[in-house]
């Protein structure tokens, strides 16, 4: 019986890098919020500024992005997951708010590898033709990782504690790592054997070359108007994950819902986003990566402004739902984007230039909300905030396209 094509193996490994790296640091973030405030005594601000350290993937994101372009993915991806292994491992030793912060920045200078820097290379060049069905099918790790590591961090937490939660997590990463080292390739040589081997087409092999040959330099997307419209739609864009997703547990509890069923809207939105990935990918393919982007940030705008409505379980969850269709396609969304509009001549250094960006509000989105929380005893304000940049992120998609670049 013949073998199936190597790059679906690839693909999952992409899938498991990327979807638990963000399931156990963004979606089950929550999880460890009341605990940790309970033995440290924590504000939400002093918790929440150790997502505010997601700048320091905007410092190694193109360091590990040109590391990418010139040594290969497969050793940055192997670092980059042992350095997100390393940060889980260490938290059990947490004795003050400096041990919370550096063991945070561990996981976040290892994130840009281990999610849109390999993706981003990966699927384009094992999947020519289908890369957007298959960049959503990859992404959707995240929603799996949504659906999964919440639950199990909270169970974990229930039946012992946080510390044996966070090894759990570490030990998870670390097998990871060893296993992507044997299995990831980008070798042109190693697709066309693959593709002769499986009795793919010939224009499947000529179509991944030619896409690896093509895009933008670093220089010349600096001097892009596309570029910047593009990166400040993504810059805003991000504060989906570390604006809302992280405060989306606390958000709904202090909203009177109880623990499981904020629980639940959680995984509802995993589940959600799931489908949103794949349908989104596929679109992607017909009617290209910005339009689709336009449309998932809309209903993520849509989503947080019913969020803000009110306190009522049936209108927090009637924004959940909303929120979770253009959620869940905005992860596929990025790498897909970058990929359409700046090429894969140079895609580690782009991804990596756009995590460098798109830290910056990572950064500063967590912090604000957390201020926010603490002054105001509610994460509505700061929603309500996020979600009027929702649509200026639109425009800026939109106006993209009378970009007069030669590419």
């Amino acid at each position: 019986m013949r073998a199936p094509y190597r790059g679906y193996q690839i693909a999952l490994i992409a899938f498991l890098s990327t979807g638990l790296s963000i399931g156990m640091s963004q979606y089950a973030f929550g999880q460890f919020a009341t605990p940790l405030q309970a033995e440290f005594g924590w504000t939400k601000t002093q918790l929440n500024g150790a997502l505010s350290l997601a700048f320091i993937s905007g410092i190694t994101g193109p360091i590990l992005g040109k590391s990418a372009d010139k040594y290969g993915i497969k050793i940055v991806l192997l670092i980059s997951l042992l350095m997100i292994s390393l940060g889980f491992l260490l938290r059990p030793t947490i004795s003050s708010l400096w041990h919370w912060y550096l063991y945070s920045a561990l996981v976040y200078a290892g994130f840009p590898g281990a999610t849109q820097i390999t993706s981003g290379k990966i699927v384009p060049l094992w999947f020519p033709k289908t890369r957007g069905r298959v960049m959503g099918a990859v992404t959707s790790g995240n929603n799996f990782g949504g659906f999964t590591m919440p639950a199990l961090a909270a169970s974990v937490i229930s039946f012992s504690n946080w510390e044996s939660a966070y090894l759990i997590f570490g030990s998870i990463m670390l097998l990871l790592a060893i296993v992507s080292y044997f299995i990831i390739s980008e070798s042109m040589d190693d697709v066309e054997k693959e593709s002769i081997r499986t009795d793919r087409s010939l224009d499947f092999i000529n179509l991944a070359k030619k896409q690896a040959a093509i895009g933008f330099s670093i220089k010349e997307a600096l001097g892009s108007f596309r570029f910047w419209t593009i990166s400040a739609s993504l810059m805003i864009g991000v504060l989906t994950y570390q604006g809302i997703l992280t405060q989306l547990t606390q958000y709904l509890e202090d909203e009177g819902m109880s623990q499981n069923m904020s629980t639940s809207c959680l995984m509802m939105i995993a589940i959600m986003g799931v489908i949103g990935k794949i349908t989104f990918g596929r679109a992607s393919e017909t009617y290209t990566a910005r339009r689709t982007l336009i449309l998932s940030i809309f209903f993520q705008a849509i989503g947080t402004l019913v969020l803000c409505i009110s306190g009522n379980n049936f209108i927090l969850w009637i924004g959940c739902f909303i929120y979770s269709l253009g959620f869940g396609a905005f992860g596929a969304l990025i790498s897909l984007t970058v990929v359409e509009q700046f090429g894969m001549k140079n895609i580690g250094s782009m991804m990596g230039l756009n995590a460098f960006l798109t830290s910056i509000t990572m950064a500063l989105g967590p912090l604000v909300a957390g201020i926010i929380h603490d002054q105001t005893g509610s994460y509505r304000n700061a929603f309500f905030g996020i979600a009027l940049l929702f649509f200026i992120a639109m425009f800026l998609v939109w106006v993209s396209k009378y970009s007069k670049d030669a590419h």
